[in-house]
């Protein structure tokens, strides 16, 4: 049995004066960082988020039977959230992301709002309902990216006889950190249409853009294209795949941009897509970002860290920050990923880490 350390008389006395202090200080509310220092600026990052991979199937079943209990019109948004099982009660999927899964019935409409939070919605399930962005409808189908940036009207609506289920990506823990949310609703349901559908898309969709200054340019450069269809990028990174060198640690890689600046796709979300071949497996990579994934063909496996995971269509999983990732395609693999790459880049945090 070890005996304890003994201090000697001074250092005894010493460690109960600063005992005493700390009581004292504590009433003023202040605290010594010389107790602190250790975990609030750490060698690397420890993410408290955990991997985590929920079945698309178990969610859907979840969100039909709550689809039979309670309607768009009394939920405003039907969602359910994706918490990550290492930070309950935030309502996030990493320290600074939200996900959720939502669904529009035949015939519902989500109505008009706008907020601070910037949003993604990544298309799980049905075809010819829409997102309507400041009144230009996007027309959706599966695996389409649609953007709502913050502080831009949007509503919802699916008029076809098939349920739409879509991911929706926020950076709400973020607008929660900075404590600059706001939000406010349209007195009707649905913007006035101010534009026909496809609209944007024709102007900012074949890497050409409105040469600046004339008539035809009328959208913001933070938000010049919000519809990216899954016909598009799909048919891009076969030509990728076709063409070129597939990278070790990503296999065959397409980031989604902004095509008024070439930059991300909104000021504090990043996505892009991947591509692995059957029987093809990246070397590990880790990243600050942590990062959400949809499965969006194919199967294998994701090995995060020390665990595991097997991917089925529609899955969807989550990497936290400085996680090792590496993918296994088993049948040709198409993921999409989002993150908070972009807010990272333009604060100088982002990095990252190939073996």
């Amino acid at each position: 049995m070890e005996t304890a350390t003994r201090l000697d008389p001074a250092s005894a006395a010493r460690n109960q004066q600063l005992k005493r202090l700390y009581v004292e200080m504590a009433r003023d509310h202040l605290t010594p960082l010389w107790e602190s220092l250790h975990s609030l600026v750490p060698p690397e990052p420890a993410s408290p988020a955990r991997t985590h991979l929920w079945s698309y199937g178990a969610i859907r079943d979840s969100l039909m039977r709550a689809g039979s209990l309670i309607s768009a019109a009394e939920a405003e948004r039907r969602v359910l959230i994706l918490e990550n099982p290492g930070i309950p009660g935030q309502s996030a999927i990493t320290p600074s992301l939200y996900a959720g899964l939502q669904l529009i019935l035949p015939g519902e409409v989500a109505r008009c709002h706008r907020h601070s939070q910037c949003a993604l919605r990544f298309v799980m399930e049905g075809s010819g309902a829409f997102t309507a962005l400041d009144g230009e409808k996007a027309i959706m189908q599966p695996f389409d990216l649609v953007l709502t940036p913050g502080g831009q009207w949007h509503d919802h609506g699916n008029p076809t006889d098939q349920p739409m289920i879509w991911l929706d990506g926020l950076d709400i823990p973020i607008v929660r950190l900075f404590d600059a949310g706001f939000a406010e609703r349209l007195e009707e349901d649905a913007h006035p249409e101010t534009a026909p559908p496809g609209n944007t898309l024709a102007r900012y969709g074949n890497n050409l853009r409105p040469l600046s200054g004339s008539t035809a340019d009328t959208r913001p450069r933070n938000s010049a294209l919000f519809h990216y269809p899954y016909s598009q990028w799909r048919a891009s990174l076969d030509s990728l795949a076709a063409n070129a060198a597939i990278d070790p640690h990503l296999g065959h890689a397409l980031e989604f941009v902004n095509p008024a600046d070439g930059g991300p796709i909104m000021q504090t979300i990043s996505a892009h897509v991947r591509l692995l071949p059957a029987g093809f497996e990246t070397k590990p990579r880790r990243s600050t970002d942590g990062t959400v994934f949809v499965v969006v063909e194919g199967s294998g496996e994701a090995r995060v860290g020390d665990r595991t995971l097997s991917l089925q269509p529609r899955d969807l999983f989550v990497v936290p920050s400085w996680q090792s990732l590496s993918l296994r395609a088993n049948r040709t693999l198409v993921v999409f990923g989002y993150s908070d790459a972009a807010a990272q880049q333009k604060l100088n945090l982002y990095r990252e880490s190939r073996s």
